[in-house]
């Protein structure tokens, strides 16, 4: 039996761009999603920021994608239908989709709002939904979602630079807040100084904690102390620097996902801290144990958040004006922009302008 092309699979008609191989190439795609069902909510996409995640698996080299594949768990837009059920948001309502749509909601994680780590989760784009079809993500003009899934956006949080904290943003906060690093006068180190680790900044600034960035680059001292606003820097690779901040901070967000040596980082934790690695490298770290017995020092590794705290992010991040460094760009640039962020050459988040610009890309 043929399989049903995308574009018949469901009733809504939709257009977005996809990969359609490991080449990683995006361009037009016409699809279909799914009508809105009782629980569900529709909105008009307007924007979608580009996480590295979306990069990875349109070139499939994490192995597990399927194409086509429409990328995108950043996305932000307007509510244009919700169904007979929804009491969490209405028509006209901003709202946005993270890095997911759905769960059991029957085990131990999903009861304890952590549908992230549920063993049956299901993934916003490349994966397969509950009723067997397969997900697209937000570079699209139309989303469909539970509304368990759906982030209400308060009105002072703008659309385009609040757009990637529905991944950066959640993927930061959520450790800070687990690990107990989200508390007036702690010491954080942030690894990196990317898309996660320039909001990390900003969520452990509002939380009234003493930033260090901790970076290979001293060319971005400036940026990390003037205008992101970290109370100090240091350079990984000097090995001075290193030694004068040994044992001095309770806690550090490792965001880097290239290879790189964790022992640095253990020395500089205080006896009871924790380095928690929301990076991830391709290859395994290597792990010196020893500074973790002398110390009762941990290396714990955090996702990204459920949906009542990935709520409460957004409602923190408005009340304390955080949002991310962003660059807008058309979806006709998003080749462009996935070469770009493959050389890191973006600060520090590409959003695409979907509500301005998908239109007119149709064939």
């Amino acid at each position: 039996m043929a399989k049903v092309p995308p574009e018949e699979e469901h009733p809504v008609k939709a257009f977005g761009w996809a990969a359609r191989d490991q080449s990683g190439h995006l361009a037009p795609f016409n699809f279909s999603r799914r009508e809105t069902g009782d629980e569900d909510v529709r909105f008009k996409v307007l924007y979608c920021g580009i996480c590295h995640s979306d990069l990875h698996s349109i070139k499939n080299e994490w192995g597990f994608s399927f194409y086509p594949l429409v990328p995108g768990h950043e996305l932000v837009g307007e509510v244009t239908e919700v169904g007979s059920k929804v009491n969490k948001v209405k028509v006209g309502d901003k709202v946005g989709v993270g890095c997911m749509v759905g769960a059991c909601h029957s085990c131990e994680s999903c009861k304890n709002d952590l549908e992230n780590y549920c063993p049956k989760m299901i993934f916003t784009y490349n994966s397969i939904y509950h009723d067997g079809t397969f997900n697209y993500g937000g570079y699209s003009d139309t989303m469909v979602a539970n509304e368990r899934y759906i982030v209400h956006f308060p009105e002072n949080m703008p659309l385009d630079a609040g757009s990637p904290l529905l991944c950066a943003g959640i993927t930061v906060y959520s450790p800070l807040k687990h690990f107990g690093l989200a508390q007036p006068g702690k010491h954080i180190g942030v690894v990196g100084l990317g898309g996660l680790g320039h909001v990390a900044i900003k969520f452990a600034k509002a939380f009234g904690a003493k930033v260090t960035v901790i970076s290979t680059s001293p060319s971005k001292k400036d940026e990390a102390l003037e205008h992101l606003g970290a109370d100090s820097f240091l350079v990984s690779r000097d090995p001075d620097q290193i030694q004068a901040a040994m044992n001095t901070m309770d806690g550090i967000i490792d965001t880097v996902s290239a290879v790189h040596p964790i022992l640095p980082l253990l020395g500089l934790l205080k006896s009871y801290g924790t380095l928690v690695m929301v990076g991830v490298p391709d290859k395994p770290l290597e792990l010196p144990v020893f500074p973790l017995i002398s110390g009762r020092k941990m290396v714990a590794g955090s996702g990204f958040g459920g949906m009542k705290e990935t709520q409460e992010m957004i409602d923190f991040a408005a009340k304390h004006g955080i949002t991310a460094d962003i660059e807008v760009v058309p979806m006709d640039y998003v080749n462009t922009a996935m070469e770009r962020l493959a050389k890191n050459d973006v600060r520090y988040r590409f959003v695409i302008d979907i509500g301005n610009t998908l239109a007119a890309t149709k064939p």
